[in-house]
C-alpha cells in the first residue's frame, strides 16, 4: 500500500473517508519540513492557509497569558491533524499559538479542500466540533477562547481579583490575653499593639472570643460595665477562621455571611495570624465586594430595594471581568442572604424577641447557593417545641412574623413564590417536631410528588437564628436516611430523568418557539445535574447544599470519578455562565424581564458546540441513574 496513503488512513478524522476520497486528498496534500524551531501560528493572529497533519516530529502549542507564560502546554506528533477547529470554528484564526519543533515534517491540506471534505462527510466534520466541545469544558481553555473586549486588563483583573489567595496577604500577628483578665488591661493590650481586635484565650490556651474596639463601646461603656470585670464577661463570638490557601474572595464572602469583623488564618490546624474585613476591602476598592459592604450598611427598605436593583450591574460587571459562574452566584447570595437578615432584624426589633429559638431557612436556588437574576421567595421557619400552653402564642407571633418578612421582602423586589413554598404560607413555619414528621412523611409515602417535595426540603439552609434547631434536623435526617429506601431513590431518580437533553438523532440540538426566537429552556437543561447530584448525595448522606459542594464531596466519596467529577462541575457552571449573562443583558440591555430561555441565534457556534458535548454528557450520567436506581436500562 503506497505509504502516504497509509498515514492517511491513521489520521483522525481522515481514517472516516473512503479510499477513493483519499487518493484524491493524496495529490491536494503539500509537504513542509522544518530545519529549526520554528513558530509558524499566533493565537487570535494567524490566518491558516490549511490544516496540518504531522508526519515526523511534533508541534507545541499552548496559549500565551499576558506576561507571556505559555498556558495548556501540549504537544502533538505524528498522525495529529491541526487546525481543523481553527479553520471551522473561529473564522480561520490559530486558536493557539504554535511551534513547529526541529526536523519537524507536515503534510499541508490547503482549506478550500479541507472545507470541501467537511461540507461533504458529516461524520469528518463532526470530529472537529465535538473535540473542540470538549475542550471547551476546561475553564482555563475557554477563558483564553472566550476573550473579553479587553482582554489584557480584564484577564489582569481576574488574577487579581478572584485567584489571589489569603497567603499573598500581609496579615497581623494575634494579640491575645487570658479570660480572667481585666476589662482594662485588655483595652491596655489593645492599645500597645495599635489593634482592633485582641483574641481571648481559656485556661487551656484555645482562643474562645475576641474583643474589639466595638466590644468595649457597647459591651462596657454602653452597658457601664465594670473596667476591672473579666475579659470573658464581654467577649463577643463566634471565632471565625479559613485556610492559608483559600482566596481572598471566599474569605470576605465568609465574612459577610458570619458577620465577622475579623478572620483568624489557619496553617496546618495551627493560628497564624489574623485579617480584617477592612483590609482586605481596601485592597479590593473597585470590587463587586464594596457593594456588599454598602448592602450591610443600607438602613431601610428602600436602600435595599435600590441595592437589589443594582445587582444585575454587578453581574454584568463580573461575567466581563471573566470570573467564574460559582463565584457570581456566591455574590448574588450573600447579597440575598444579606437583605433577608437585615429584614428580619427590622422585624424582629418592631415584633420584639422571638419567644422561642427558630431558624429562617431558604430552600431551592437560594438554598443550594446557586441565585440567579429570576428568583423568588424561597423559605420556611422551625421554631423549638414549646409546652402546651404556650403553643399557639408562639405559633401566633412566628406567623405574624413570616407575614411580614415576606410583605418586605417582596418589597424589596424577592417576589411571592408562586408554588407558595414561604414562610408566610402556615403550612411551611412549624416546629421542630412537626417538621421531622414532614420530613419523614416524605420520606415514607413514597409518592412522586412527595420525593419532589422531599428534594425541595432536602436544598435547604438557615440563614438566621439558632444553629442547633438545624443541627437536629440534619441528624434527624441522617438517621433516617439510614433505613432502606430504595422507593424513595426511586422516584427522586425518575425525577432526574424527566428532562430529556434537546438532541436531535443527528446531533443537532431541538428548539422550541418563543415569539419569533427559536430557543432552548436553560434552567430545565441544568435541571438534570441538579437532580442526579442530589439523589447521589442523599444515597450517600452528604448534606451539603451547594450542587458544586455535593459533586466534590462525592469525589472525595469515591462515588463519582476524578473525570466525571470534572465533566459535571464544568458542564453545570458552563451553563450557569450562559444563562446569567443571557439575564444580566436583558436587565441591563433590553429593560425586561429575565427569564430562562435562551436564544441559539445569540450564541456563537462555538458555544453551540459546547452545549452539544454537555447535552451528552447529561445524557451519560442520566444512563448510570437510570440503571442504578430504576434497574431499567429502557424504560
Amino acid at each position: 500500500m503506497n505509504e502516504r496513503l497509509k498515514f492517511l488512513k491513521s489520521v483522525k478524522p481522515f481514517h472516516l473517508l473512503g479510499e477513493d476520497v483519499l487518493l484524491g486528498v493524496l495529490d491536494l496534500l503539500v509537504e513542509i519540513k522544518y530545519q529549526k524551531d520554528t513558530l509558524i501560528y499566533h493565537q487570535e493572529v494567524t490566518k491558516l492557509k490549511g490544516v496540518d497533519l504531522i508526519v515526523a516530529g511534533e508541534y507545541e502549542s499552548f496559549f500565551y497569558d499576558t506576561a507571556q507564560n505559555k498556558r495548556l502546554l501540549e504537544t502533538h506528533q505524528r498522525g495529529y491533524c491541526y487546525g481543523g477547529i481553527s479553520m471551522l470554528l473561529n473564522r480561520k484564526k490559530s486558536l493557539r499559538t504554535v511551534i513547529a519543533k526541529k526536523g519537524t515534517v507536515v503534510y499541508h491540506l490547503p482549506k478550500k479542500d479541507f472545507r470541501a471534505l467537511a461540507k461533504s462527510n458529516e461524520g469528518f466534520l463532526h470530529h472537529f466540533t465535538q473535540e473542540f466541545g470538549l475542550r471547551m469544558l476546561n475553564e482555563e481553555f475557554a477563558h483564553f477562547v472566550k476573550r473579553p473586549t479587553s482582554f489584557e486588563e480584564n484577564y489582569i483583573a481576574t488574577d487579581q481579583l478572584y485567584s489571589r489567595r489569603i497567603e499573598s496577604v500581609e496579615y497581623r500577628e494575634i494579640v491575645t490575653c487570658g479570660a480572667t483578665a481585666p476589662i482594662y488591661m485588655a483595652a491596655r493590650l489593645m492599645a500597645q499593639h495599635k489593634t482592633s481586635c485582641l483574641f481571648v484565650k481559656n485556661e487551656q490556651d484555645q482562643i474562645v472570643g475576641y474583643i474589639t474596639d466595638i466590644t468595649l463601646r457597647d459591651n462596657v461603656v454602653a452597658a457601664q460595665e465594670d473596667v476591672r470585670g473579666q475579659a470573658r464577661e464581654i467577649m463577643d463570638n463566634p471565632i471565625v477562621s479559613i485556610k492559608k490557601e483559600a482566596y481572598v474572595h471566599e474569605a470576605i464572602l465568609l465574612m459577610f455571611r458570619t458577620k465577622t469583623r475579623y478572620l483568624l488564618i489557619e496553617d496546618q490546624g495551627q493560628y497564624i495570624g489574623m485579617i480584617s474585613r477592612s483590609k482586605l476591602l481596601s485592597d479590593q476598592a473597585q470590587s463587586p465586594f464594596m457593594f456588599i459592604q454598602s448592602v450591610k450598611l443600607a438602613r431601610s427598605g428602600n436602600e435595599l430595594r435600590e441595592r437589589w436593583k443594582r445587582v444585575p450591574e454587578i453581574v454584568m460587571q463580573l461575567l466581563l471581568r471573566g470570573a467564574k459562574p460559582e463565584i457570581i452566584n456566591q455574590v448574588i447570595t450573600t447579597v440575598a442572604d444579606t437583605i433577608a437578615q437585615k429584614v428580619i432584624e427590622e422585624v424582629i426589633a418592631i415584633c420584639g424577641p422571638a419567644p422561642a429559638k427558630f431558624v429562617f431557612m431558604v430552600l431551592g436556588s437560594e438554598g443550594r447557593k446557586e441565585q440567579t437574576l429570576k428568583t423568588d421567595q424561597d423559605n420556611a421557619i422551625i421554631y423549638e417545641d414549646k409546652a402546651n400552653e404556650q403553643r399557639e402564642l408562639v405559633r401566633e407571633y412566628f406567623l405574624k412574623f413570616a407575614d411580614m418578612v415576606s410583605e418586605k421582602l417582596d418589597y424589596i423586589g424577592f417576589s411571592y413564590c408562586a408554588g407558595g413554598y414561604m414562610a408566610k404560607n402556615p403550612k411551611w413555619t412549624h416546629s421542630l417536631s412537626h417538621w421531622k414528621r414532614n420530613y419523614q412523611g416524605w420520606m415514607q409515602e413514597i409518592l412522586p410528588e412527595t420525593a419532589i417535595m422531599f428534594s425541595t426540603f432536602f436544598d435547604c439552609r438557615y440563614i438566621y437564628g439558632d444553629a442547633s434547631i438545624m443541627q437536629e434536623l440534619v441528624s434527624f435526617l441522617d438517621q433516617e436516611l439510614q433505613k432502606p429506601m430504595p422507593r424513595l431513590f426511586f422516584h427522586m431518580a425518575k425525577n432526574a430523568l424527566q428532562y430529556e437533553p434537546p438532541l436531535t438523532f443527528f446531533n443537532n440540538i431541538r428548539t422550541f418557539t418563543v415569539g419569533s426566537q427559536q430557543v432552548i429552556d436553560i434552567k430545565k437543561a441544568m435541571t438534570p445535574i441538579v437532580d442526579l447530584v442530589r439523589v447521589h448525595a442523599l444515597q450517600n448522606r452528604i448534606f451539603k447544599t451547594n450542587t458544586g459542594e455535593r459533586i466534590e464531596a462525592l469525589a472525595e466519596a469515591g462515588v463519582f470519578t476524578e473525570k466525571q467529577c470534572q465533566e459535571l462541575m464544568q458542564s453545570y457552571y458552563y451553563l450557569m455562565g450562559l444563562r446569567l449573562r443571557k439575564q444580566a443583558t436583558q436587565i441591563m440591555q433590553d429593560k425586561t424581564e429575565p427569564d430562562n430561555y435562551l436564544d441559539l441565534q445569540s450564541l456563537t457556534k462555538i458555544e453551540q458546540v459546547t452545549l452539544k458535548e454537555i447535552f451528552k454528557t447529561i445524557s451519560d450520567f442520566q444512563l448510570g441513574i437510570k440503571v442504578q436506581f430504576t434497574n431499567n436500562l429502557f424504560g
